[in-house]
């Protein structure tokens, strides 16, 4: 349930609720640190997608809230292929009743499987390259179903913009604080770093009571705390549990649409997703 965005809210965002460059820097050690304990994974290392960590979304939903174009299918578009899922949009017709669509692709997500509460939650993955292609590795609240969306919280772990293969986004949402007002930042790669459709990279985010930490490979680049989001009148929504979702997207009022320079098939391919705990003794 990504919805409308621009690049407002990033630049706005550097003056809403993130650190200094100095101040971010703190917090990478922690990356790295030795207490986190590994708590669910998938390697996809299986034959097929395994059926009791992901289920799939189907359909296009009035375009998600975000005037997306594609049809989100039930594995057709998903697959494992030596030791990676792959997410493939393709340029395809779908007729859903007396609707068409022109684009396939896959929404998987651990709702009723698997939800975290804290801890680190990463991702190693290689997204496609073309204007209006969209993939996005993120966490809504688990209880989305009762309370609905933005006051359930969403945590965008990373999204993509097809055409812009240097840069990678990461953002906040919640009542008050969603949509162009999400709380958000990007990461910017300079050569000779690969770009983010020519290798992998791990996304990820540190997650504990009092903030949400997100970082590329072990650069952090975005910080909001709790303090900061209430010393401003909103709620915090980020104490519960979240389930997480890997989707990639075609169209949308953010990212635009798809031109003839655009190639289908388009493939996000993901290494494996992590979970991890703190092991604190005594606790």
């Amino acid at each position: 349930m990504k919805v409308l965005k621009s690049y407002v809210i990033f630049l706005l965002s550097i003056f809403f609720l993130t650190s200094c460059l100095a101040s971010l820097k703190e917090y990478e050690p922690m990356i790295k640190d030795e207490r986190w304990e590994l708590v669910w994974s998938d390697e996809f290392n299986t034959l097929k997608i395994d059926d009791t960590k992901w289920k799939f979304d189907i359909g296009n939903n009035n375009g998600w809230g975000n005037g997306e174009w594609e049809y989100y299918t039930d594995r057709k578009n998903a697959w494992i292929e030596n030791g990676m899922l792959v997410i493939e949009a393709r340029n395809e017709t779908v007729k859903d009743g007396n609707k068409v669509y022109n684009y396939t692709s896959t929404r998987m997500k651990t709702e009723g499987k698997f939800t975290v509460q804290y801890g680190k939650v990463e991702a190693r993955i290689k997204f496609p390259y073309g204007k209006g292609l969209w993939p996005a590795f993120w966490m809504l609240g688990s209880n989305f179903r009762y309370v609905g969306w933005p006051t359930c919280g969403e945590i965008d772990i990373v999204e993509f913009l097809g055409h812009d293969k240097w840069t990678a986004y990461g953002t906040l949402h919640g009542p008050g604080y969603f949509g162009t007002n999400g709380i958000g930042n990007k990461i910017r790669l300079e050569p000779p770093t690969p770009d983010f459709t020519a290798d992998f990279h791990v996304f990820g985010i540190m997650w504990d009571e009092e903030k949400i930490v997100w970082y590329v490979d072990n650069t952090v680049y975005h910080v909001v705390t709790k303090a900061a989001v209430e010393s401003r009148g909103k709620a915090w929504v980020f104490d519960g549990d979240f389930f997480i979702i890997l989707n990639l997207a075609v169209g949308g009022y953010w990212p635009g649409y798809p031109t003839a320079e655009t190639k289908f098939p388009a493939r996000m391919y993901v290494d494996y997703v992590r979970v991890y705990q703190l092991n604190i003794p005594g606790k």
